[in-house]
């Protein structure tokens, strides 16, 4: 079946540091009855390959892609794998496979012979529910136009009511392109990164109003629509948190989606995908976005409750610690993907100084240990000072009782959220593990975060790896931080649900601190329940000990977080392509610039000495 993609949409410049690609390439303007630009795609370049990119602002027709015929189902592939033809065309297959040890003619025969290539090593047997994982993530892959682009948010046969959990979002599909890139099978990864910089810049409109033009959405949707009686087309059907309950903005949505293009060139080889002009120019609307000069007074990144992974009302508004490990770790990838030029050079300045300040920020005002804690319970309030010791006006009768208990004298963490008068104390799984990964955190700090984790095994762990979010909220806090929402009831959901996908992100954390045997002894924990609890999107109970009661079988980051935990596990040096090490050229940068207005200079100086311990 011969398919062929479209997409119409309207031009408009855009602001800041962008510049406008060329739009001279294979690009067909006529005079249709839309306004604007067609671009036609050619499909007869490598599945892989997209026309130049246009930047426009509305969206006249989502993404289509028509087949000559009604009768195909081209959403859903089973049992997905790259060829061979694509993977001998792509340029990077001799240095993936062949240059690592193998034999190109041997690959050939072993292809036509049906042996599965793979970049995992030989000799280990993968365990049944390795097997069963691998045929539920391919049996969850979404094709659009004849290519693998994403994988569904789920994929229950049993599920009659799936809301939005047959869609691809960007946060959910990060574990599965890590665990096919892994695998050696980088063309999914490839098309997904290069379709959803498609969706970045069209219209996104609430009552009305639209948000800023570097928003990725928050998933995508591929729907067939009927041409005629002979034709239908796939759509690309994005959602920008219009449709989303609560109406919540994808902020962390392009965060990962830099995240992920760096991860993809780095374990693929295939750096000039992030050097395209369309690539260079998502990667500055993202930056421009989250840049923007606003009222606030942190270097930390401002935004509404429901924002990130915990996308319902769960009091993290504000500056929470999963958006700043994020943030960091996507201005760190930014500034090693962008091309060094005169138009990006102001632009890099920025990102070196956000970095600074955002990580001095972190580590000095969000940290707290045994000793933080006895600080703040002796502080001073109202303090109207350039010296004062007590910045945000904490009153140190919001200090928790249960954290006088639970904190360990050898470990500490990032709490959730800071803010005037306001310090959430609650432990947050992603923020404080991503802060290790991203080295938000220090290395004494990272340290502490996973003797904490060890030490509160059963708080944090329990049944089932990890906890989202400890301890949960309950009684009238849950009444009044949640509107008494029925599905984030104490332990369950976002309220403190064990939710299995953080595997990979912890295996990863454990790596870089080596402390593997953490992570090996989680995985293992898991490994002996998801298969046979049909692997659920969260657990509830304070120990994750059921299945959550709202929770969706068969959840695809579930799968692919198991599967990317037990290749790192298999090959740690993997893991090095994937975190961050110490920045200490960050440390030497200051931008407060204090001195020059006769005040005192900024505590840098200070805290660099456990800074670099």
């Amino acid at each position: 079946m011969k398919f062929g993609c479209r997409l119409l949409i309207q031009s408009r410049s855009v602001l800041g540091f962008i510049n406008i690609p060329n739009l001279n390439r294979n690009i067909h303007i006529s005079a249709p009855r839309f306004t604007g630009l067609r671009c036609a795609i050619n499909q007869t370049q490598k599945p892989l390959s997209v026309s130049s990119p246009i930047w426009g602002r509305s969206r006249v027709f989502p993404a289509t892609c028509c087949s000559s015929s009604n009768s195909s189902k081209p959403n859903y592939v089973a049992g997905y794998s790259t060829t061979l033809e694509t993977r001998v065309n792509d340029k990077n297959f001799e240095n993936i496979y062949v240059q690592g040890g193998g034999d190109l003619d041997e690959i050939v025969e072993n292809e036509q012979n049906g042996k599965i290539l793979s970049s995992e090593p030989t000799g280990r047997t993968e365990s049944q529910s390795e097997k069963e994982a691998w045929r539920l993530l391919r049996e969850a892959v979404v094709t659009y136009c004849g290519n693998p682009v994403g994988t569904l948010a789920a994929n229950d046969p049993g599920d009659k009511v799936p809301l939005n959990y047959d869609q691809v979002f960007i946060r959910d599909f990060v574990p599965s392109a890590l665990a096919f890139l892994l695998k050696g099978e980088g063309e999914i990864v490839r098309n997904f990164l290069l379709h959803t910089l498609q969706l970045q810049s069209w219209e996104k409109t609430v009552d009305c109003y639209s948000p800023g033009q570097g928003l990725m959405p928050a998933s995508f949707k591929i729907r067939t629509v009927p041409l005629d009686d002979t034709k239908v087309e796939e759509v690309l059907d994005p959602d920008f948190g219009e449709s989303a309950i609560g109406r919540v903005a994808p902020v962390d949505s392009g965060l990962w989606w830099i995240i992920l293009l760096r991860a993809y060139s780095k374990i693929t080889g295939d750096f000039a995908m992030q050097e395209r002009v369309d690539v260079q120019t998502g990667i500055k609307l993202i930056l421009n976005l989250c840049l923007s000069d606003g009222f606030d007074m942190f270097p930390s990144l401002l935004v509404t409750d429901g924002s990130c992974m915990i996308d319902r009302r769960m009091g993290i508004h504000g500056h929470p610690l999963e958006i700043q490990s994020l943030f960091y770790s996507a201005l760190r990838c930014a500034r090693e993907m962008l091309a060094l030029d005169e138009g990006s050079k102001n632009l890099v300045r920025t990102i070196n100084n956000r970095l600074s300040a955002l990580s001095f920020h972190i580590r000095e005002y969000y940290w707290i240990d045994m000793k933080k804690i006895n600080e703040i319970y002796r502080y001073k309030t109202e303090e109207y000072s350039t010296e004062a010791t007590n910045k945000f006006n904490i009153y140190p009768e919001q200090i928790p009782h249960w954290l006088m208990d639970w904190i360990p004298e050898e470990g500490g963490y990032m709490i959730g959220n800071l803010q005037p008068a306001h310090m959430d104390f609650r432990f947050f799984t992603l923020g404080n593990i991503w802060s290790i990964v991203s080295s938000l955190s220090t290395p004494k700090q990272n340290s502490s975060i996973l003797n904490l984790i060890e030490s509160k095994w059963d708080d944090l762990v329990g049944h089932m790896p990890l906890k989202i979010v400890y301890p949960a909220l309950e009684l009238e806090e849950w009444r009044i931080i949640t509107g008494s929402d029925p599905k984030n009831t104490p332990w369950s959901y976002h309220n403190g649900g064990s939710w299995p996908t953080l595997l990979w992100q912890f295996t990863l954390a454990c790596i870089k601190m080596g402390r593997i045997e953490l992570a090996r002894k989680a995985v293992d924990l898991a490994e002996n329940r998801l298969s046979t609890d049909r692997w659920p999107e969260y657990y509830d109970t304070r120990s994750g000990k059921f299945i959550g009661k709202q929770s969706r079988l068969y959840q695809t980051w579930t799968i692919a977080g198991f599967l990317t935990s037990k290749m790192l596990l298999e090959n740690p040096e993997k893991a090095t392509l994937l975190f961050w090490e110490e920045d200490y050229d960050l440390l030497e940068i200051c931008v407060c610039a204090l001195s020059k207005t006769g005040r005192k200079l900024c505590a840098r100086g200070a805290a660099r000495s456990h800074i670099l311990v």
